[in-house]
């Protein structure tokens, strides 16, 4: 093929006309939006220069296309199919040696190239089917189907390969500017069935009932004759009915426009296909004759399996997400010596299992291992260990090794912040149908048992602190609540002991358990502190904003001044009010906005609204206190007199008063002289 240059002008044709032919510089066409501008790399190659291919870099892509007009279609019948125009094209790669590598090596057949103009009439037929579809239903539907478009769609999907590889950009991150990921989440996408194969031939699936597919679990159903697979992500929810000779079962999926929270429309990866919002199947109550089962029983091992089925998909897809965001730990160095620290017949909390067991504590060189009597395992590193308290038995009925974690630790099936450690002291529950006598020497030995037990735990529980102590070099010390400043009160729905110790304020025998870090704690602030009532409220604000605040609830009013005096202790500022706050609309507020918080006052709002008023009114008393005061001679005569006359007024009143008692008693009659009247 001879190339011309597009200046060169044409030659005069004496045979007949020849079709024509264009033939266009190579350039590459950047399809955007209008708001971007194309790279500078892409403007180099449309400069008005003479292409070769040799003044060319190798790795550049170029799109070249020729275009041909008037050709003779000598099969067309009517006048517009007698001349036809062709475009063809093709994208090629340079290389650094050799002809350059074609990319678009696709099928050449017509109905995979081609692409065919239609007329007017048929323009309007698409149209009036257009007019049908909307009459069906597909507006509504199209306004289920949001973030159709690419903004906003999933991330890596319609990015074009040459963004990062052929414009500099960091390969795999990110896509054009114009391609926003902000807010998606994409939902799991569950496949049933990589390929048909996998489908099982069971018999059920031949008679057209319903089967469900444990191993992959997946419900087949018939659907229009067709045995069709659902996965068990798909379904929402089941029911199952009887009305008269028929038992119905209904089957809801999840689909566009279900409640399902925020981002709805985003959590379907193909959020344009055809989605089915719910199937019921009919099935009648009565044995027809020749059968053995009646038809309703498929529906209703249907429905019990499809339950446990789906409650088994959730119980894993829950620790799927505890496991997410799992700090990993270092693994815990075993020390094969056999003088270690050891505590046995301990109970651990949260439970490993459903029920309660028995194990031993065991500290080696950088954690502790729990080993259940079943042979279960905790581990324990010291450098995830935030607070480790002791609480002893005095006044309690357990004693306690209690662990708060820095990074929570799976054991369980879920994941944990508080691991504890206690064994029991005495009886926690009291039959009370046994007869009790104060003075039963059964009950005095049990009482002297318990004494001796609880010395004895005690003394083993520390000697195995002191050990491990020891054998961390002090990395890792025991904290033990100081029991004299504790406070009633209710983090939680009931009330419990809270204690303070050297770094926090700590709850270890309830479940569960409260701790609060006093170094992460910026306000502690006292509602409802009013005369009249008998509790009050405390708030503890941290200085991490973002957390919310904590709060206990029902602490007596007699707690209130030695709170106030463990928090000066501490360090810490306090404040109190009347009325109860909405906490999760101020930390709402100073998040959004921590600098024009500070400015507008800060904290100062908690304070009481008089407080200056008090202030200026006790300097002003204190101020008159201080001035002497030096009454003249004349002052203290006169109040000499004053007071003379008061005792003088007053000894006359007790006069008169003695005089009108004396006459009430000469005029009163005796017993002996009223009875006399009486007889008469």
């Amino acid at each position: 093929m001879t190339s011309h240059h597009p200046r060169r002008s044409p030659t005069t044709q004496t045979s007949p006309p020849e079709p024509k032919m264009a033939l266009f510089h190579p350039k590459i066409l950047l399809f955007r939006p209008q708001n971007l501008v194309p790279p500078p790399k892409v403007l180099l190659l449309t400069q008005n220069r003479p292409f070769s291919p040799q003044n060319q870099p190798p790795g550049m892509v170029f799109s070249i296309n020729v275009g041909f007009s008037d050709l003779p279609n000598r099969e067309g019948k009517r006048p517009e199919e007698k001349t036809y125009a062709l475009f063809l094209g093709d994208t090629v790669l340079v290389d650094e040696e050799g002809p350059a590598t074609v990319l678009t090596s696709v099928k050449k057949k017509v109905k995979n190239v081609g692409i065919f103009l239609k007329n007017e009439d048929e323009e309007e037929e698409e149209e009036e089917k257009d007019e049908a579809e909307d009459l069906l239903g597909r507006s509504s539907r199209a306004a289920l189907l949001t973030e159709r478009t690419r903004v906003g769609g999933p991330p890596g999907v319609g990015c074009p390969p040459w963004w990062d590889v052929h414009l500099g950009g960091p390969p795999g991150v990110g896509c054009p500017p114009w391609r926003s990921t902000r807010g998606w989440r994409a939902r799991k996408s569950n496949i049933s069935y990589k390929n048909p194969a996998l489908m099982p031939k069971e018999p059920h699936i031949r008679e057209m009932k319903i089967y469900i597919d444990k191993k992959y679990e997946t419900v087949i159903m018939p659907v229009f004759g067709i045995a069709t697979p659902f996965h068990i992500a798909t379904i929402k929810n089941i029911s199952m009915s009887v009305e008269g000779d028929y038992t119905y079962l209904r089957i809801n999926f999840y689909c566009p426009g279900s409640a399902l929270g925020r981002n709805e429309g985003n959590i379907f990866p193909n959020p344009e296909a055809t989605f089915v919002k719910e199937i019921t199947y009919r099935a009648s109550n009565m044995k027809t004759p020749g059968e053995q089962t009646v038809p309703a029983l498929n529906l209703q091992n249907a429905f019990r399996i499809i339950k446990e089925v789906q409650k088994r998909y959730k119980t894993r897809e829950a620790e799927e997400k505890e496991k997410e965001g799992i700090v990993k730990q270092d693994s815990l160095v075993i020390n094969l010596n056999r003088s270690n620290p050891k505590l046995k017949d301990l109970y651990i909390r949260p439970n490993i299992a459903q029920k309660r067991m028995q194990g031993s504590l065991e500290a080696h060189v950088n954690g502790f291992r729990f080993t259940s009597v079943r042979g279960d395992k905790v581990d324990i590193l010291y450098n995830n260990i935030k607070h480790a308290v002791f609480q002893p038995c005095d006044g309690e009925m357990i004693i306690v090794l209690h662990f708060h974690l820095k990074n929570a630790i799976m054991f369980g099936k879920k994941r944990h912040t508080d691991v504890q450690f206690y064994t029991e002291v005495g009886e926690i529950t009291t039959d009370l149908g046994k007869h009790q006598h104060m003075h039963d020497r059964d009950d005095l030995y049990a009482e002297q048992m318990e004494r001796e037990m609880r010395h004895k735990l005690k003394t083993a529980f520390k000697n195995f602190i002191e050990k491990v102590e020891a054998l961390t070099k002090e990395e890792l010390e025991f904290e033990v609540p100081f029991r004299e400043l504790g406070f009633n009160g209710a983090p939680y729905r009931s009330t419990c002991l809270l204690q303070p110790t050297s770094s926090a304020l700590v709850n270890c025998t309830e479940w569960p358990p409260f701790v609060v870090t006093l170094d992460e704690v910026e306000l502690i602030h006292f509602e409802r502190v009013q005369f009249h009532l008998k509790n009050f409220d405390m708030v503890i604000v941290y200085k991490d904003y973002s957390k919310k605040v904590t709060m206990i609830n029902a602490i007596p009013v007699a707690s209130l001044d030695p709170i106030k005096e463990w928090l000066n202790s501490c360090d810490l500022k306090y404040t109190e009010g009347v009325q109860s706050l909405n906490w999760t609309k101020i930390m709402k507020t100073i998040v959004d906005d921590p600098e024009g918080f500070f400015e507008q006052g800060g904290w100062s709002f908690l304070e009481p609204e008089g407080e200056g008023s008090d202030a200026e009114v006790g300097e002003s008393e204190s101020e008159m206190e201080d001035e002497t005061f030096n009454p003249s001679e004349e002052d203290y005569e006169e109040e000499e007199e004053d007071s003379d006359e008061d005792y003088s007024s007053e000894a006359e009143e007790s006069d008169y008063s003695k005089e009108s008692l004396g006459s009430e008693e000469e005029s009163g009659k005796d017993w002996d002289e009223l009875e006399e009247e009486a007889r008469k």
